[in-house]
């Protein structure tokens, strides 16, 4: 099984990045459009409404980003960041842990985006597929 998961390292890095990414960018456009699923939590936000509509277009376009894996580090720890801002200014004043104060998600995304910022995007992104085709060019 070791052996197995070796080998595969590349691949399963690929896959939690992209469904990592695919979840937050989902959850962006729920808020902004109201798909899928509708907005999260009520009513979208109002055009420049602080900090619900800057924090949708954050998880649409930069879970979008890490989606695809172009300039993942960066829209990682943006992401992470954003999930640690929701975290302490939204839920925690709440309660002390995830479970009472309902920021599960925000905490898993937050350390998620926080190790994909740390490992990069593996080789089956579109920035390594592009950095990947100028070498191939430039012999």
């Amino acid at each position: 099984m070791e052996t197995l998961v070796k080998e595969r390292q590349d691949l399963f890095l690929a896959l939690y990045r992209m469904v990592l990414g695919l979840l937050f960018a989902c959850h962006g456009a729920a808020t902004l459009f109201g798909v899928p699923g509708g907005p999260q939590g009520g009513a979208p936000p109002a055009f420049a409404e602080w900090p619900g509509w800057y924090a949708a277009v954050i998880e649409l376009v930069a879970g979008g980003l890490v989606l695809l894996g172009v300039a993942t580090r960066v829209a990682a720890v943006i992401c992470s960041g954003t999930m640690a801002y929701a975290y302490f200014v939204v839920h925690q004043p709440q309660a002390l842990f995830p479970i009472e104060n309902g920021g599960e998600k925000a905490a898993l995304f937050c350390w998620g985006f926080l190790l994909i910022a740390v490992l990069g995007p593996g080789r089956w992104a579109l920035s390594t597929l592009r950095t990947r085709q100028e070498e191939s060019l430039a012999r």
